[in-house]
């Protein structure tokens, strides 16, 4: 299945909704939309919500890692939040719940961002 991407912004926070599988393909457009964003926008926060998404390989960990790297020079949070199983243990194995808060759902990472 083709990933899908939704975008919304609140105030200074990009929430991004993320449908399907996430992998080489779906890369390059999904990094060219969410670096857009931070800039256009001046996005100080992102929460990324994977409920919807059913497969993520390394180059969708390689994505969030360089947005992590781009919000946190913007003394910035990226919140993970309503992660699908499939895809919480791959993001586990790979250590990104070390450096990445996760929440059980958009809600909660909204307001651990300070209730936008």
């Amino acid at each position: 299945m083709a990933l899908q991407s939704y975008f919304v912004q609140m105030d200074d926070v990009l929430i991004i909704r993320l449908d399907g599988e996430l992998d080489h393909h779906a890369t390059k457009e999904l990094k060219r939309r969410w670096q857009e964003a931070i800039e256009k926008e001046d996005i100080q926060h992102i929460v990324l919500n994977l409920e919807h998404l059913t497969f993520m390989d390394s180059s969708g960990i390689g994505i969030i890692l360089g947005r992590y790297k781009e919000i946190e020079a913007k003394n910035g949070e990226i919140v993970i939040c309503a992660v699908h199983p499939s895809v919480e243990r791959l993001l586990t194995m790979a250590g990104i719940f070390k450096i990445i808060r996760k929440e059980v759902s958009e809600e909660t990472a909204l307001l651990c961002l300070g209730g936008v």
